[in-house]
């Protein structure tokens, strides 16, 4: 009988944000799946060990998830990891890939887990906090009320034309292009606020474009909303 892969989201940052289903398969897995070069580094992996520090006796592999845009590389980095997968599924073992956020919004893991279900596994996608609503919460804040409308941007692509939507703008992985995101939220008039690594020892907090560096994280997210 074949494994079965788990997509498992740990929450933006603070352990106790950790569902109790993320946490009960964490610790009933056969294996645990990782994104980058060691699992040590994962911050997924730092996130999970603050709610469950016996997470080391686990048996843990690393996928190699490069932060590039290359198509043909990410591609063959996509098959390996979903291979490598496929072979601890074949041998009867259940694999929890465990991911920063939810797995379902932007994120590496979801590319890996398309292969496997192609291969004819079976597969289950655990939903986790997403790093807009944890932000939104530690602003004290709603995101959306009535009819307002909720647009989530990936910023490090042109965003002139999404920041010109009606409602709340949620722009996640601005990376090296916050110089020119602020420009642009300027420009547009309206507001913005950004939390930098939230939920975590290092988070920081700005409460205007202003304020926000030019050098920030790659784990900042911005929500801009309307005057």
């Amino acid at each position: 009988m074949t494994g079965k892969l788990y997509g498992v989201g740990v929450g933006p940052g603070d352990p106790e944000l950790i569902t109790l289903k993320a946490l009960r398969l964490t610790k009933e897995a056969d294996i645990l799946a990782f994104p980058g070069e060691k699992p040590i580094e994962s911050v997924a992996y730092r996130i999970m060990k603050g709610a469950y520090p016996e997470i080391d006796s686990k048996q843990m592999i690393s996928l190699p998830m490069p932060m590039i845009k290359d198509r043909e590389e990410l591609k063959r980095v996509h098959d390996e990891g979903a291979k490598i997968i496929a072979e601890w599924l074949e041998k009867g073992k259940n694999v929890v890939f465990l991911t920063l956020g939810d797995p379902t919004v932007y994120s590496t893991y979801i590319y890996v887990h398309k292969r496997v279900e192609q291969l004819g596994y079976a597969t289950e996608i655990v939903s986790g906090i997403t790093s807009f609503c944890a932000v939104s919460a530690r602003f004290n804040e709603g995101l959306v009320e009535k009819s307002q409308q909720l647009h989530v941007i990936p910023a490090s692509y042109q965003i002139e034309e999404a920041l010109k939507l009606p409602g709340t703008k949620v722009l996640m992985k601005t990376g090296k292009k916050m110089q020119e995101v602020k420009a642009q939220i300027k420009a547009s008039g309206n507001k913005a606020e950004m939390i930098e690594n939230c939920g975590m020892p290092d988070e920081k907090i700005y409460r205007s474009v202003e304020e926000i560096p030019d050098d920030a994280g790659y784990y900042s997210l911005i929500i801009v909303k309307e005057k």
